[in-house]
């Protein structure tokens, strides 16, 4: 499928102050087949700062915890959709919380989708099976470049 193709070339940005959880993500994209571009920040500062750099080309989608210390996901979501360059990068927050206030102000702030991260690694593996068949099989995504 060309569609495929075209988004194996997009980047994903996971902003994630767990290694663990950093590397059991990056297990399940391989596991899900999803060989895309990974690139890593631990906080939301260094989010912005990966972003904001005009040396980096865009990435087509961001994965973003919610709970770092710092600049929390709340607070970096905000930053993100409020920037006339980045708020149409999709971001998908993967979180722990399943706190209806959480799920509520993350929507509020342009979150375009909200996941609780699965207790167990198959249930990684089929979040992140279902993330790759909508978001790179099924969704059209910008191009991650740094046209305004």
């Amino acid at each position: 499928m060309i569609r495929q193709h075209v988004h194996e070339s997009q980047i994903i940005l996971i902003v994630e102050d767990s290694e663990d959880d950093f590397d059991a993500t990056k297990r399940a994209f391989n596991k899900a087949n999803l060989y895309n571009t990974i690139d890593h920040v631990y906080s939301g500062e260094e989010a912005i700062a990966y972003l904001q750099s005009p040396h980096v080309i865009l990435p087509g989608i961001i994965l973003l915890d919610l709970n770092m210390p710092g600049l929390d996901g709340r607070k970096t979501l905000d930053v993100i959709k409020q920037d006339k360059k980045l708020k149409k990068i999709p971001v998908v927050v993967l979180t722990t919380s399943n706190d209806e206030r959480d799920i509520k102000a993350c929507y509020d702030l342009g979150a375009n989708t909200y996941i609780q991260k699965p207790v167990d690694f198959d249930g990684l593996i089929k979040a992140m099976t279902r993330l790759k068949e909508y978001w790179f099989e099924i969704a059209i995504l910008p191009k991650g470049d740094n046209d305004e």
